[in-house]
Formats: structure tokens, C-alpha cells, sequence
């Protein structure tokens, strides 16, 4: 995935979509800067921040989090995929209860880590600094869920320092996030992508008629029939009748006598059996 943050205005809404690695290419603070001078000129009721990241860059991430912070717009923050790292850190900047991440999601929070090199004071440094930025993180997470920053501590210590993949429902639980969505399609989505069951069997799918309308006359008895509407009850019968008729025709598993010869037992043809025979004498017979 490319890394990048732009922005997408639809409707009374401004998207900001945020993907990749936080801190390389086109997402990054400075590049975040721009986009930032773009949301405080419109005129928008909200912003949602769409965010598909494993994470990356902590100082950038907290310097992203602290720029949406400061807008004076109603910020909603929705997490996909492998959520985890540096991304969870510009989740916790949505606005209160506005937290949200899809139900196929996967959220993950670690102790901080980086490469380091050099002599034994410069690597203390190092340490320190990945101790503070722990408790940092651990603070900014407690401060969103109203919980204690060491149960956040624990959380991130966990497998070593690399943390515990988290369900939507788990990082709910955890006050990670305060909302769990399901992807919603707009009527234009529905249109372009038609009706996948036209495109599967290449004839009219089924259709629920609408509330108080008249249903059509029930078609000829098929156990599958999409030309036409059915009511629930029709639907259930031909069920029934797919299977019961899958019971009827359902047979035990059979295994047949192994009929292939064992490895010794080689089948040879007339002339590799010819072959097999000189070869024998040739051996066998000291005149030959």
C-alpha cells in the first residue's frame, strides 16, 4: 500500500484518508501540514479520518494526533484492516465517543521500538527515551478510556514488549475504541456494482417486494427458481426440498480395495520384461 494522507470532500463531509507507513513517502507531519491548512479554510460540519496503517513513525503520529486535536471540527476516526502501532496513536484523536473501527478489523498496541547503535551511554540514552515514549502512549490511551495508563502498560508489555492483536470487540473493551461499524454501501456503490446474482446465473435475481405491494403469482414448482419473487414460506419449502432431496441421494463413504501393485511388484511391459531377462543371463551366464 502506498503511503499517504489526502483529502476527499463529499457531501457535508471531509474525508481524510490515511494509509500506508505514518512517517515515510507522502505520510508524514509535514505532508499532514498541508492538508491540515486545507481543513481549517472549509467550511465542513465534520472530518473522518480513515485510517488503514500498521503504524510507523511515533514522533509523527503524535504530531498528527495533536494537529487534529486542535481543529475545531467534530473528528470521527474509523480503523481497517491491521490497525496497530503508531496508527492507533492518531485514533485517540477523534472527538469523544467518535472512536470507531470496523467489525474485520484488527487493533494492536506495543512498547516502542527503535535501531540503535554506539557505546554503552548511547544506548542507555536510547533506552530511557523508549521508556518515556512508553509511558507517554500508555498515558495518551488512558486518557481517552478513562482507565488506568498501567492496564494500557501491561497491554503493551505483553509478548515481550510486542503487545496482543486485539478484536474490535476486545479493543471495545478495553476503551481502545468506542464504536464498531459495519462497511455501509451508498446507493451509488449498490448501483455500480449491480446485482451480483444477474451476474452469477445470467438471469433476474430475486426481489422482495416492497411494503403493501401486491406479490406476483407463484411460479411453476423448481427447487431453484430466480425469476420471480417469492415469500418467506415458499423460500422455506424449497429448502426443505433441496434438503430432503440431498438426504435421499447422500451415501456413506466408500473405500475400495488398494488395486495399485506395492513398490516391489513393478508391472513391466513385454519388452522391459525381454529387457529384464538378458540382463539376467548377462550376469548369470559367463559364455553369454
Amino acid at each position: 500500500m502506498q503511503s499517504n494522507i489526502q483529502i476527499i470532500n463529499r457531501d457535508d463531509t471531509c474525508f481524510v484518508d490515511i494509509e500506508g507507513t505514518i512517517g515515510t513517502s507522502k505520510a508524514t507531519y509535514e505532508h499532514f501540514k498541508k492538508t491540515l491548512e486545507k481543513l481549517r479554510t472549509m467550511d465542513v460540519p465534520r472530518v473522518v479520518v480513515n485510517i488503514r496503517s500498521t503504524g510507523g513513525d511515533v514522533n509523527d503520529a503524535l504530531l498528527i494526533h495533536d494537529a487534529l486535536r486542535s481543529l475545531d471540527i467534530p473528528i470521527t476516526t474509523r480503523c481497517y484492516g491491521y490497525t496497530a502501532s503508531a496508527a492507533t496513536v492518531i485514533a485517540q484523536a477523534a472527538s469523544e465517543g467518535c472512536r470507531e473501527i470496523s467489525a474485520q478489523a484488527l487493533y494492536l498496541i506495543h512498547n516502542s521500538i527503535c535501531a540503535a547503535e554506539g557505546n554503552v551511554e548511547e544506548l542507555a540514552s536510547k533506552t530511557e527515551l523508549l521508556r518515556k515514549t512508553d509511558t507517554r502512549l500508555a498515558e495518551l490511551y488512558a486518557a481517552r478510556s478513562g482507565r488506568p495508563a498501567a492496564e494500557f502498560s501491561a497491554l503493551m508489555a505483553e509478548n515481550s514488549g510486542n503487545g496482543r492483536w486485539l478484536s474490535p470487540e476486545e479493543a471495545m473493551a478495553a476503551g481502545l475504541v468506542d464504536r464498531i461499524v459495519l462497511p455501509v454501501e451508498t446507493t451509488k456503490e449498490r448501483k455500480a456494482l449491480g446485482n451480483p446474482f444477474k451476474k452469477i446465473f445470467g438471469r433476474k435475481a430475486i426481489e422482495v417486494p416492497a411494503p403493501g405491494a401486491t406479490p406476483a403469482p407463484p411460479p411453476a414448482p423448481s427447487i431453484f427458481h430466480f425469476d420471480a419473487p417469492e415469500q418467506p414460506d415458499e423460500i422455506v419449502r424449497r429448502t426443505e426440498l433441496v434438503l430432503h432431496e440431498g438426504q435421499r441421494l447422500i451415501q456413506a463413504t466408500r473405500t475400495n480395495p488398494c488395486e495399485d501393485p506395492s513398490l516391489s511388484d513393478q508391472l513391466l511391459s513385454a519388452n522391459e520384461r525381454a529387457y529384464a531377462e538378458d540382463a539376467k543371463r548377462l550376469f548369470t551366464d559367463p559364455f553369454i
